[in-house]
């Protein structure tokens, strides 16, 4: 996907006007991205739209008006569009309780080494930006890519449909899996197109 370039966000007016018509449309979208993994970990993949979005929402809470602030943001949200032979995703590990999360944040340590995306018999590991991660804990906002070497749109939705796709976790302290399917499947087949 090509990045989303700074003269193609609004301005903060220009936005205002806007919003509300559009946010309905950028729910809708990231609800039809959205993979719950359990109670606790779910992971929303990014596109175009879902990352122009998020750029001008910060813009709208920063308040920001200056060409540097916006392109900054595009700088940094642009990493999270996948690129050829992948997907990406906004990972999120969700406790209610602040105790609760810094605890688990703790015991998943090294989580990036035991997420996989799973393509009938190939496990693929998912790939993590190494900047939110330390010894102690992890960030419970991660931002991973999801490699599909050689697989395209329809090779993908036929191992979805076929029930041969899915996101899996085997680390110690959180192993789950989640099968991709139905709209999400739909969804990402769109991104590998």
């Amino acid at each position: 996907m090509k990045p989303i370039r700074f003269e193609e966000t609004l301005t903060l007016a220009d936005y205002d006007r806007v919003r509300g018509r559009l946010r309905p449309l950028f729910i809708h979208e990231k609800e039809r991205r959205r993979l719950a993994m359990g109670a606790h970990l779910t992971l929303l993949f990014e596109n175009a739209q879902t990352v122009w979005y998020q750029v001008q929402e910060m813009i709208r809470t920063e308040r920001m008006e200056s060409r540097e602030a916006i392109q900054h943001e595009l700088d940094t949200y642009n990493e999270l569009l996948p690129g050829a032979g992948t997907l990406s995703a906004t990972m999120m590990i969700e406790y209610p309780e602040a105790v609760e999360r810094d605890a688990a944040l703790r015991r998943l340590v090294g989580f990036e080494r035991h997420l996989w995306i799973v393509l009938g018999e190939r496990r693929e590991r998912a790939i993590f930006d190494t900047r939110q991660m330390n010894e102690e804990r992890i960030s419970s906002v991660q931002f991973v890519r999801l490699p599909v070497p050689g697989v395209d749109a329809e090779q993908f939705l036929a191992l979805a449909r076929a029930g041969k796709c899915a996101i899996e976790s085997d680390h110690p302290s959180l192993a789950v899996r989640a099968a991709i399917s139905g709209v999400l499947a739909s969804a990402l087949a769109e991104d590998l197109a």
